[in-house]
């Protein structure tokens, strides 16, 4: 049978599972990153805490304590790149030996699914998992920039270079925790992804449960209302 012959068992209902899932993923990491101003996200809220952290850095002494909350964030970078890593490695065995999954669908399905699409399928979820690896790499780099610079400003408050360069950081600082989030978000519709291997209206409702997790997380949730001041 050739590839086409195999991608034809891929219907309608895939295609629409498959273009969900990934709208979703896009358009509500855009909605988180740019809310409207009435309603902010949790990212959002915690990036101005972020910046005013850095302000108030200048002025603190000791700044051990500032250094240990950033190594603390950068474990954080670190430990879900090393967990990205192994869950990419199983995936990407998978990939390379799908008997197992083929049995198993032997047992529960009329139809036998080709290897091409349990590929596919997988190969949607390595797609999640390997950008979260990115991004989280990315964050514990720029991390690393946040830490240098803050490094760099002058312990006197009253030097013209020690709020500007605090300014810096946190903006630093911003960036990096907002490619963790990135990183965060696409481990969550990596789980969604693996519904697929199931159907594709397990794909539609895990999306759906995926999407209402994070959005309600961002715009529903406990600690947004505490960051807005409605809960003391």
């Amino acid at each position: 049978m050739t590839a086409m012959t195999h991608l034809s068992a891929l219907g309608a209902l895939d295609i629409i599972a498959l273009t969900l899932i990934i709208g979703a993923w896009l358009i509500l990491g855009w909605l988180i990153e740019h809310p409207r101003p009435h309603r902010p996200s949790v990212t959002v809220l915690v990036a101005q805490r972020r910046r005013d952290w850095m302000k108030v850095f200048v002025t603190r002494d000791p700044r051990i304590f500032d250094s240990q909350i950033l190594s603390s964030l950068r474990q954080g970078t670190s430990f879900f790149a090393s967990t990205s890593i192994f869950a990419i490695g199983g995936v990407l065995a998978l990939i390379g030996n799908t008997d197992p999954l083929r049995g198993v669908a032997a047992e529960v399905m009329v139809v036998e699914t080709p290897a091409l699409i349990w590929q596919i399928k997988l190969g949607l979820v390595t797609l999640f998992l390997v950008t979260a690896f990115l991004k989280f790499v990315w964050s514990n780099r720029v991390f690393g920039y946040c830490s240098v610079v803050m490094a760099a400003v002058p312990q006197d408050p009253d030097h013209p270079d020690a709020y500007p360069l605090a300014a810096q950081a946190g903006e630093l600082n911003v960036r990096a925790a907002m490619n963790f989030n990135r990183g965060l978000r696409a481990m969550y519709f990596a789980l969604g992804a693996l519904a697929w291997l199931i159907g594709a209206w397990a794909m539609i409702l895990a999306t759906l449960i995926v999407g209402w997790t994070i959005w309600s997380r961002e715009f529903a949730s406990l600690p947004r209302r505490i960051l807005l001041g409605e809960v003391v």
